[in-house]
């Protein structure tokens, strides 16, 4: 045997054993159109989910109008599973315009993530 042969067959032989653990006998699915494939969602990636529509009730701590940003500490919005807290929101800063800092509102929320935007807003 030589020097060379020696030195390559560990080498071989680790790519034997790794060749054996790779199951092969999963066919690929092919009944997929193209179109199907590209909008699965990829590598265990959750597809993007729609907005999740809501409301509550809360009071205004912070207010922004011309930012169009108000602050609420809201009521639990069981809908997106999200507890009672203070949280800031984006809204058209045209609904913004008869609500002020301590007022307490019932608002409808567009919610994303973890974000939202507060669609409507009212004095209660």
């Amino acid at each position: 045997m030589t020097n060379q042969f020696k030195r390559s067959t560990p080498l071989v032989a680790a790519l034997l054993v790794l060749a054996g653990c790779n199951d092969t006998s999963a066919e690929p699915d092919t009944s997929a159109t193209a179109t199907e494939s590209a909008a699965a969602p990829m590598g265990g990636m959750e597809a993007a989910l729609a907005p999740i529509k809501a409301n509550s009730t809360g009071t205004i701590t912070a207010l922004d109008k011309a930012a169009g940003r108000v602050t609420l500490d809201h009521a639990a919005i069981p809908a997106a599973e999200w507890p009672a807290m203070t949280m800031g929101f984006d809204a058209d800063p045209a609904i913004l315009g008869d609500v002020e800092v301590g007022d307490k509102v019932a608002f409808d929320i567009e919610i994303t993530g973890s974000s939202g935007r507060v669609t409507a807003i009212t004095k209660e």
